[in-house]
């Protein structure tokens, strides 16, 4: 029987670190806590969690300098929970490398869905997947093909280019900008609005429902995810 995931808890706040212990152990979770940035990057060496919950506002400085030293040596999952809400903070957040980002105050119900998500896809990482299969959606990154339901779907060139890229990280959310610099370079950088176009064009294509999308998933402000179509 494989052991319960170990989650490291880096958060100052001694009430909110309790409540995170407290819901996590209920839900069956391992947990190890850090109270400083300090004491998160210790931990995080030491006990090598499954996945991180990182609060940004640390006494001896930014959780962000965690986000970055993590990404210098491991793919564990990070999720920011954090009060700071402005899009531009969650922004900055996700491009250092965090997977996801909850804003205090939150339901338990929101953060453990966000961890199992996080988990799932740690668990099967799909930059070395040559085949990404997400419910009825199939995505062939070496033969380019994606198929939804056994049945073809027909795209661009900038089309597959813009789902790949969301297919190599699946659950995660990528910005505009880690958008923009991937599919169409460093000079588009600028040019949201192509990013809105295509993804539209992309949903009329992939989702029985482009109102209602189940794959191509808009996170307000931030950017996109792409979603496994089973929920959280």
């Amino acid at each position: 029987m494989n052991p319960a995931p170990l989650v490291l808890i880096v958060e100052d706040e001694v009430p909110m670190r309790r409540l995170l212990r407290a819901t996590l152990d209920a839900h069956g979770y391992r947990v190890v806590e850090a109270g400083t940035l300090a004491e998160g990057h210790v931990a995080a060496t030491t006990h090598n969690p499954e996945i991180v919950v990182l609060d940004l506002g640390l006494p001896d400085g930014d959780g962000l300098a965690l986000v970055r030293s993590l990404r210098t040596w491991t793919r564990v999952p990070i999720v920011v929970v954090s009060a700071r809400g402005r899009d531009d903070d969650k922004i900055t957040a996700l491009d250092a490398g965090a997977d996801d980002y909850v804003t205090k105050p939150f339901s338990t119900g929101e953060l453990l869905a966000r961890l199992r998500v996080a988990l799932r896809h740690a668990a099967t990482p799909a930059e070395s997947a040559p085949v990404v299969v997400l419910g009825a959606l199939t995505i062939d990154l070496e033969r380019r093909r994606v198929t939804r339901s056994e049945v073809e779907i027909r795209l661009t060139p900038t089309e597959f280019r813009l789902l790949a890229l969301l297919a190599r990280h699946p659950g995660r959310v990528l910005t505009h900008r880690q958008i923009l610099r991937e599919v169409w370079g460093p000079n588009a950088v600028e040019h949201a609005h192509y990013v809105r176009v295509y993804l539209a064009e992309l949903r009329k294509k992939i989702e029985l429902d482009p109102a209602r999308p189940c794959w191509l998933l808009t996170e307000a402000g931030i950017g996109y995810r792409l979603g496994d179509g089973l929920g959280g």
